[in-house]
């Protein structure tokens, strides 16, 4: 690789476009602040100008206050094409006081269906909070505060394919998703309630943009034995759904990465 250095912290300006949702989707405070909203017209959205294959992405979001249910607030790693991979964060939202879902999957070759759901230890909408992928050939890891969540480990030797060649661009959307977001679709958005917001802020990436390297400091690694326990305890605590353990889902046998 070239050792072509970049500042890896920018600005929304200089790192984003804001794709859809007109006036929806804003920057300000000099390019430090990016807002999404939703109203009952459209919802908003934004990608990443470069590409990245390989890396850690770090985004700091306060997500929709109060009766969020119906909404869905995407930040997603995705390649394009009909065989795209692609690694999901979506937070589903829910009436006030209930907690928020966080959802992710990852997509290899445009096949997805590995869905682990949780709650957290907090609330989000209060503060932002540190919401990060960790993505080499090895592996896949969901971070919440740098506490791992999820690793999605490659199976390539079970013939699980695993997204190593396709560069992703980074995307983020809030929409309506009342027809099966909270509780199944049970519970239907208030629209007396719009607009809904989401904010992010400190977007920084370490890793390789195409064949070019940002950030000497980022190398490959392996969780440590304080992460192995942090992410024990959320999935013993906080995982409300595993696609590995669903065996009503597949009655023909788990997905060969499951077992």
């Amino acid at each position: 690789m070239a050792s072509f250095m970049a500042a890896s912290a920018g600005s929304f300006y200089q790192d984003f476009d804001l794709t859809w949702g007109d006036q929806r989707a804003k920057i300000f405070n000099g390019g430090q602040l990016l807002s999404l909203s939703l109203d009952k017209v459209s919802g908003s959205g934004f990608k990443s100008k470069k590409e990245y294959l390989f890396g850690r992405i770090d985004m700091q979001l306060k997500l929709v206050a109060g009766n969020s249910a119906g909404t869905v607030t995407a930040y997603y790693l995705s390649s394009e094409g009909p065989t795209h991979d692609e690694i999901d964060f979506e937070f589903l939202g829910n009436t006030t006081g209930d907690p928020y879902i966080v959802h992710t999957n990852v997509f290899t070759q445009g096949k997805g269906n590995r869905e682990q759901q949780f709650y957290l230890w907090f609330d989000p909408t209060k503060n932002f909070h540190t919401y990060s992928i960790i993505w080499d050939s090895l592996q896949i890891v969901f971070l919440v505060d740098n506490t791992p969540i999820r690793v999605f480990a490659n199976a390539e030797r079970k013939g699980v394919p695993f997204p190593k060649n396709q560069p992703m661009r980074i995307y983020s959307s809030l929409w309506n998703a009342d027809d099966w977001a909270t509780r199944g679709g049970l519970v239907k958005t208030d629209w007396s309630k719009a607009p809904f917001t989401a904010y992010y802020r400190n977007f920084n990436v370490q890793g390789s943009t195409g064949s070019r390297f940002v950030n000497g400091a980022w190398k490959s690694q392996q969780l440590d034995a304080y992460s192995r326990r942090r992410l024990r305890w959320v999935q013993k605590n906080f995982m409300i759904y595993n696609y590995c353990t669903d065996l009503k889902r597949f009655p023909q046998g788990l997905p060969a990465e499951c077992r």
